[in-house]
């Protein structure tokens, strides 16, 4: 028996089919029963419809009797419905470095809040320069006060790491 890998690549209908042996559904979705192919496709063009595999993979593979160009359709609406319907997460990033004002601390707290709460994951990178990476621990302290400060909407996700002249983590909302 042959398999079908892909269902989403093309549409199996008619005498494209490769199996000789199919479970057969009406246009109702009431089982007509198992049958040859080609008594199948009679039973469907004496209706003037197609008829289109839905379930390769199953003993035996199941087809149904349809509209082709309205399956088609259908399908493309469902596919359309799930996209509009998923919710893409970016990751922003937000840059510091180890000898920072407290303004300039708020600022950038305030922007990481905004990120978490339009439901993007942010990646926070302290980066030392020459003779700040003597100070590693300064960066460390920076992060787990971002870290305590976002506790009411976000969660850290990676912790601190140490990275050639950088050190980050990536933090993700409460509700993600």
């Amino acid at each position: 028996m042959k398999t079908i890998k892909n269902e989403k690549e093309k549409i199996i209908k008619n005498e494209e089919i490769p199996f000789t042996e199919l479970r057969v559904v009406d246009e109702e979705g009431k089982a007509v029963g198992v049958m040859s192919k080609a008594a199948a496709i009679d039973l469907a063009k004496s209706k003037g419809l197609d008829l289109i595999l839905v379930a390769p993979n199953a003993q035996p593979p199941v087809a149904r009797i349809l509209d082709y160009g309205k399956y088609k359709y259908e399908l493309a609406k469902r596919e359309q419905k799930a996209k509009r319907n998923q919710k893409i997460i970016e990751v922003k990033e937000m840059k510091f470095r180890p000898v920072i004002n407290e303004h300039d601390y708020q600022t950038k707290l305030k922007h990481i809040k905004r990120f978490l709460s339009e439901g993007n994951k942010v990646k926070v990178t302290v980066m030392f320069r020459g003779r700040e990476l003597a100070f590693v621990e300064k960066g460390k302290e920076i992060l787990d006060r971002i870290s305590n400060d976002i506790a009411d909407i976000g969660s850290v996700e990676k912790e601190a790491k140490m990275e050639g002249r950088d050190m980050w983590m990536v933090l993700k909302p409460k509700n993600l």
